[in-house]
């Protein structure tokens, strides 16, 4: 693959089929919504098939609305031999008054696999090029190490 990008945003309409009991977007459509973004950034970055490994820090700021223009913007904030590490943002904006709000952010990272094996393939490197970038990379970093620890204290006695 020769154009990797370390970002990617979809953009669509909230549906009314996206709907919970509440009358706003079921938050298990915007976890879908995330999944399938980072899905297409870290296929498009790595050429190869991914799988999701790993959700953190997922928080529901504000509602998505039906009719709302969703934005899901997935951008490349670490990688590993094959891992990549992606902050989501997702944005609500009500077209009738042009008002935006961030609605959901996370982290999420994926494994590039070779499709006939299904064993992971190496990446390649990505390195931070400004200094949001960097912040991004060293929480990225922490984040991954916060992950392991909470993973080895929950293991059964």
């Amino acid at each position: 693959m020769n154009d990797r990008r370390p970002e990617l945003t979809l953009r669509f309409l909230a549906q009314p089929t996206d709907v919970n009991f509440g009358g706003k977007v079921h938050g298990g459509a915007v976890m879908k919504w995330i999944d399938q973004a980072a899905y297409a950034a870290a296929v498009e970055w790595s050429g190869a098939y991914c799988v999701t490994v790993a959700l953190s820090g997922l928080s529901f700021i504000a509602p998505v609305r039906i009719g709302d223009l969703v934005s899901v913007a997935v951008r490349l904030i670490s990688t590993g031999r094959s891992s990549m590490q992606f902050a989501v943002e997702v944005r609500a904006r009500d077209l009738q008054n042009g008002v935006e709000r961030l609605a959901t952010r996370c982290v999420i990272v994926f494994v590039a696999l070779d499709a006939p094996d299904g064993k992971p393939v190496e990446v390649q490197g990505w390195q931070p090029q400004s200094a949001r970038d960097r912040q991004l990379a060293a929480c990225a970093g922490e984040l991954a190490r916060l992950s392991k620890a909470m993973e080895e204290a929950m293991q059964p006695d």
